[in-house]
């Protein structure tokens, strides 16, 4: 059977590889490592090169398709003096037990451990494992780092791939970053192309269809993807929240996750800045959930364009924390009598009521009487910005601060 030619392709020195991260590095000694970066980066290219030049015997596992068992008949015989180097590929897949049982063999050296991942370490592998290797951070391959791989294929192939300036430049946006799809995509394009005529940019979207986007909603990327959204709006930068929002759409985010952190964000970053802004925010989810995909969506791109052009304030969100720590710290002190309610005859002999004031009869529908529990001097607790709607709020409070130290 016939290798693929990103396999026939694949560097046997580190000075052959692309990428500028990896033309940086420098391992002076080998050493259990985990390699972290997106598909097609060069990590499993990276581990077969370390591999061939340790000096030691060499085992490659999937963490897909080995279990417990299996990783404990490696360690058997690295028990009995045979040190062995361990290629653990996609390693985040091992649970939380399958990845203890590496501990001791890392710890007395017999086991030197190179694990590859796609998905962030810190939250898919132990501390303790972490703490045993070094993490080796693989970036997506550039435009450039492409068409060195796109010039060695056809170095390889002996022939120049049909393809204009512009369609050269669309094959490597097509690959985002993966070479090992780039040269997939060549392969097909060799097999495709008979009659030698050069391809347009436009032939080649009809002949290629893109690249799925890398997203996975159980992975760091979609957190990534949520805080990007989530800081461009309140950066008030409208078309990155829109293109974040686009990814993220691509990908197969639920629309409704999304919907949710507008209205979360509505109340957190907007606030009463913009009372609108979280009627946007839930008109948009409304109308996501009557009409669906795709119709859907554009409500909820709508409100995202809303959020990232309304004036933005914390002030009710840093009031609520506020507040939350000071009832925490007063506990269970009462509410001032005047302001209790008393029902029963016992209730108003022990001073319930009395002295209430009731706003709406004084000439400016305002008494200044206290609300706070005795014993705590009143606070300021939620200090509006001076920014859209709370400017208005901002002046009410100071108007009826003056009419309170007035009747003091």
């Amino acid at each position: 059977m016939k290798k693929p030619l990103a396999e026939l392709l694949r560097p046997t020195d580190i000075s052959d590889l692309v990428g500028e991260n990896l033309r940086k590095l420098n391992l002076k000694q080998i050493q259990s490592m985990i390699l972290w970066g997106p598909p097609g980066c060069g990590k499993t290219s990276f581990a077969k090169i370390i591999a061939s030049k340790c000096g030691l015997e060499v085992v490659t596992m999937s963490a897909v398709t080995s279990g417990s068992t299996q990783f404990k008949q490696v360690f058997e015989i690295a028990e009995r003096g045979n040190k062995l180097l361990l290629h653990v590929d996609e390693i985040h897949h091992l649970n939380k037990s399958q990845q203890d049982i590496f501990l001791p063999h890392l710890e007395n050296g017999n086991i030197t451990l190179i694990g590859t991942t796609t998905e962030n370490p810190s939250f898919e592998l132990r501390p303790a494992l972490l703490s045993r290797c070094k993490v080796i951070v693989f970036k997506r391959l550039s435009v450039d780092d492409l068409e060195t791989i796109i010039g060695r294929a056809e170095k390889y192939l002996e022939r120049t791939i049909p393809l204009d300036t512009n369609a050269r430049k669309l094959l490597c946006e097509l690959a985002d970053g993966d070479g090992r799809y780039l040269l997939n995509m060549v392969e097909e394009l060799i097999s495709m192309s008979h009659s030698g005529d050069t391809i347009t940019a436009d032939q080649l979207t009809e002949l290629l269809s893109k690249r799925t986007v890398i997203y996975d909603k159980n992975s760091d990327e979609h957190y990534n993807l949520i805080s990007a959204l989530h800081k461009s709006l309140r950066g008030s930068d409208v078309n990155a929240a829109l293109y974040w929002f686009s990814r993220m759409i691509a990908g197969g985010e639920n629309p409704l996750y999304i919907a949710r952190r507008l209205v979360r964000f509505a109340v957190e970053d907007v606030g009463l800045a913009d009372p609108n802004a979280l009627q946007q925010a839930i008109a948009a989810q409304q109308a996501y959930s009557f009409l669906g995909s795709p119709e859907g969506e554009l409500a909820i791109c709508q409100a995202v364009i809303y959020l990232a052009t309304a004036p933005k304030s914390n002030a009710g969100y840093v009031a609520f924390n506020s507040a939350r720590r000071l009832a925490e710290k007063t506990g269970s002190l009462m509410p001032p009598k005047h302001i209790l309610n008393a029902p029963t005859k016992f209730m108003k002999e022990q001073g319930y009521s009395n002295g209430y004031v009731y706003d709406p009869d004084t000439p400016n529908g305002f008494s200044g009487q206290n609300y706070f529990p005795e014993g705590i001097a009143r606070q300021n607790l939620y200090n509006p910005v001076e920014r859209g709607f709370e400017r208005e709020i901002k002046k009410r409070i100071e108007y009826w601060d003056k009419l309170r130290n007035s009747k003091k």
